[in-house]
């Protein structure tokens, strides 16, 4: 009798013992990017009808708009999604052209850490400039 064929299957060492294929992660991570990306066109676009009916206002009006409720919900929805969408982006960049592993993932942390402190720092600015305006 004659062995069956050896299947050969190409997974690195991590993903060996992991048990995971490239589907697993990066199916989430190309979904995450597609709605962030769809999230933002029409908060974009909102935002830049916004700034220019703003444009030449007191700040005072501007405070005043953006302490309407739905205004500081959609603000903070155009920060978060903003960042993230950016970080996703960069992550693909950086496991794509980068290869030293160390490398690698100092940048990955440096990212989603610059992300996420930038995006507190944009909620910030807009939770006081509805609360306080």
């Amino acid at each position: 009798m004659s062995e069956p064929a050896k299947i050969h299957v190409m997974r690195s060492q991590l993903g060996r013992v992991r048990g995971l294929g490239a589907a697993r992660s990066g199916t989430q991570h190309w979904r995450a990017e597609r709605l962030t990306a769809v999230a933002l066109v029409p908060l974009t676009l909102w935002f830049v009808y916004a700034a220019l009916h703003l444009m030449g206002l007191p700040r005072a009006a501007a405070a005043q708009w953006a302490a309407n409720p739905i205004n500081a919900a959609l603000l903070a929805a155009l920060v978060i999604s903003t960042f993230h969408h950016g970080a996703l982006g960069l992550q693909v960049v950086i496991e794509d052209y980068i290869h030293v592993e160390r490398t690698r993932l100092g940048l990955l942390l440096l990212v989603k850490g610059a992300a996420a402190l930038l995006a507190l720092i944009g909620l910030f600015a807009v939770l006081k400039l509805a609360f306080t305006g």
